[in-house]
């Protein structure tokens, strides 16, 4: 018989999800609470609860060529980086052209998922939904969650000292929609992420003054890298990781740091890290250091303590007669439909063997899509993690037993830790994570195979930009025109900046991102053997 799977939400992740059901012959039910696909993406001009939120200015952090569906490509007159309005456009073409809309209940909310009685013969779950005051309950074989993680503000108001004491409006960046009703205030942003860096550099082009108020500081990147390309086509390649992951940790630390302050010097506009050398998800800002430097933002350490009007810093300073405190301070994980042991099965921690499935089910019938995070563009993650999840599912690929992946999850930890200062956080290693995914379904490209066989697609594909179609040009799921679209990619994203015509679009060379560090290296290498 046909599985049935139940896919819960209709952002990007159950899109991917559902196109990965049909993919292998199962049957996909997808719930969505709200009133149209595209989840976070979906723009609305006031905040629902138990929905994602955007602000109306929201563009993409990662460019088109690596954001796209592997087997989709953006059309060539769309811009690298897209409001938001745009990529809806994208997500809802994407789900007419592969006739997935049919597989959607819309305005429909999951109150419920349980094991049934017979869970560990069957792996079936209880499903309880409700429609217009209505509900109803369904068996399902297998349970997908992608529900996102952008929906439960985290807003630590027991963390600042006298907060209740304060006069003025206080929100999450959740609730922000727009600047006008900010018109000559005096705004407190609490926060250094992508959200508050937004947010503060939109506000200060109309309220009177904008302070950020940081406790650790952060890399600050424009999505404009070297030459004029897009950051991520630059810097998410191969055998940028390779180096990343083999060079001498001091080497690598030391070229990570340098790259990024190359647009400038973080000490000087108060917003270098505390450890610099943690590769962290930095922020994606290009207006935030020309406001810092015209005034109109100004950059604090962290909130000591509120007073009825003013905010009192860690280095003393004082910031008065503030009209309104917006926190951009993230959000938390929460799954109300699910008992929470399953998902944070060890010390309240989210625990999934590679960011998706509960190691402790009896049967792996339920799996966690688009909750892992990176540098790299979440279309193409979580289309990699639907694609393994289904086969686990199906029964075409096993999952190691209980110990090996707690071994795992254990082992991972412990590299974050190192990597991103926290082990418990969802950041991942982009390519290594999509690699490790591939290889269990038989997609990820052979490279050396492809320098034998297809030497220019090879060069693209090790040092080019990891776009997501090299995860389709082998296994389930090969993509015909795959290799097409990595050796043409640089003319679609050339394509929409090139509507003045001076001279022949120039495309990076592949080799002069990477030249550097290597000379370096064998530089450092040499005068340390020269030296001792």
């Amino acid at each position: 018989m046909v599985k049935k799977v139940a896919i819960i939400g209709a952002g990007i992740s159950g899109l991917a999800s559902i196109r990965s059901c049909l993919e292998e012959g199962l049957e996909p039910t997808c719930f969505e609470k709200g009133e149209d696909v595209g989840g976070l993406w979906k723009f609305s001009d006031h905040a629902e609860e138990g929905r994602a939120s955007i602000y109306r200015s929201v563009f993409t952090n990662s460019s088109k060529e690596m954001t796209c569906f592997p087997d989709f490509p953006f059309p060539d007159d769309f811009p690298n980086f897209m409001h938001n309005s745009k990529l809806q456009e994208y997500i809802t073409a994407f789900a007419k052209e592969k006739n997935l809309l049919r597989y959607i209940q819309l305005k429909t909310l999951v109150s419920s998922v349980n094991k049934r009685p017979d869970f560990s013969v069957t792996g079936q779950w209880d499903v309880i939904t409700e429609k217009d005051g209505k509900k109803e309950s369904a068996v399902f074989d297998a349970v997908m969650i992608c529900s996102g993680h952008h929906v439960y503000p985290n807003l630590p108001k027991e963390s600042f000292q006298g907060l209740q004491l304060f006069k003025g409006k206080c929100f999450h960046s959740w609730d922000y929609k727009e600047p006008g009703i900010f018109k000559g205030k005096r705004v407190l942003v609490i926060g250094l992420g992508n959200s508050g860096c937004d947010i503060a550099s939109e506000l200060s082009h109309t309220a009177e003054q904008v302070i950020v108020s940081s406790r650790s500081g952060s890399w600050v990147m424009s999505r404009v890298w070297h030459g004029g390309y897009p950051w991520d086509m630059m810097f998410i390649t191969r055998f940028e990781t390779f180096l990343n992951n083999n060079l001498p940790t001091v080497i690598s630390d030391w070229w990570y740091v340098k790259q990024m302050n190359a647009r400038f010097k973080h000490e000087n506009y108060g917003l270098m890290p505390l450890n610099g050398t943690l590769r962290k998800e930095p922020v994606f800002n290009d207006e935030l250091p020309a406001r810092i430097l015209c005034g109109t933002v100004t950059v604090k350490p962290n909130v000591k303590e509120f007073t009825e009007t003013s905010a009192i810093f860690e280095d003393g300073t004082v910031f008065e007669a503030i009209d309104c405190v917006i926190f951009a301070t993230g959000y938390s994980y929460a799954h109300p439909f699910l008992d929470d042991s399953i998902i944070k099965s060890r010390d309240n921690e989210v625990t999934l063997f590679k960011g998706i499935f509960p190691p402790s089910l009896e049967k792996p019938t339920m799996a966690v899509i688009g909750l892992v995070q990176s540098l790299g563009a979440v279309i193409p993650t979580t289309d990699l993690q639907s694609r393994w999840a289904v086969r686990v599912i199906k029964g075409t690929c096993t999952l190691p037993s209980v110990k090996d992946m707690m071994n795992d999850i254990d082992e991972k930890m412990g590299k974050k830790l190192k990597w991103f200062g926290k082990s418990n956080t969802i950041q991942t290693d982009y390519i290594v994570y999509m690699d490790e995914l591939a290889s269990f379904i038989g997609a990820k490209p052979n490279i050396p195979w492809l320098f034998l066989t297809d030497p220019k697609l090879a060069l693209e594909v090790y040092f080019g930009p990891c776009s997501s179609y090299q995860f389709r040009l082998v296994g389930p799921g090969k993509w015909p025109g795959a290799r097409n679209a990595i050796l043409t990619q640089w003319d679609r994203t050339l394509k929409p900046t090139t509507t003045r015509i001076v001279g022949s679009p120039l495309k990076p060379c592949l080799f002069c991102s990477w030249f550097r560090p290597v000379l370096i290296s064998v530089l450092s290498i040499a005068a340390f053997l020269v030296l001792f």
